[in-house]
C-alpha cells in the first residue's frame, strides 16, 4: 500500500481512492469530487493534512458535499499529469498538494495547491472553497 495514503487513513475525510466506485459515487449523489493528490515527501501536503483534512469541521464539508478522492501522485502519475496539466494552464504554475475539483465526468472546474484554513496572504481558506463550490 501506499506510504502517502496510509498516511491519510486516520483523517476524518471519507477520502476514497480513485477508482471507478468513488467516481460512480459522484455521480450518484450528483456532487462535485475533491481530488487531492500528493506524494509521502511533500512537505505542504503534510501541513495542508494536519491543518486542513485532521479538522473535524474541514472534514464535515467535505464529506457532506463532495466525494473526496485521494490520490498518491508517484502511484498514479497518469491521474496527476492530467490535472497537473490543469493546474498549470489555469494558474500559470503547479506544485503539489494538487487540489482540484473535479465533475463526476472527471472534467476540471478549478484547481490549486495549498490552501490555508482560514483567508490568507490573498489566498482564500480551504473552508470558503468549498462552502462556494457547493453552493454554486
Amino acid at each position: 500500500k501506499s506510504p502517502y495514503l496510509l498516511q491519510h487513513a486516520h483523517n476524518p475525510v471519507n477520502w476514497l481512492p480513485w477508482s471507478p466506485e468513488a467516481i460512480r459515487e459522484a455521480s450518484e449523489r450528483d456532487c462535485l469530487i475533491f481530488l487531492s493528490i500528493g506524494y509521502s515527501t511533500c512537505h505542504w501536503c503534510h501541513v495542508m493534512e494536519r491543518e486542513s483534512f485532521e479538522n473535524p469541521a474541514i472534514a464535515a464539508i467535505l464529506n457532506k458535499d463532495f466525494v473526496s478522492i485521494k490520490v498518491d501522485g508517484e502511484e498514479r502519475p497518469d491521474v496527476d499529469a492530467v490535472y497537473m496539466r490543469f493546474l498549470q494552464a489555469t494558474t500559470g504554475s503547479g506544485g503539489w498538494p494538487l487540489n482540484a475539483f473535479l465533475t463526476p465526468d472527471l472534467k476540471p472546474l478549478v484547481a490549486m495547491t495549498y490552501l490555508p484554513t482560514d483567508d490568507r496572504s490573498g489566498r482564500p481558506g480551504l473552508p470558503r472553497v468549498l462552502r462556494n463550490l457547493a453552493a454554486a
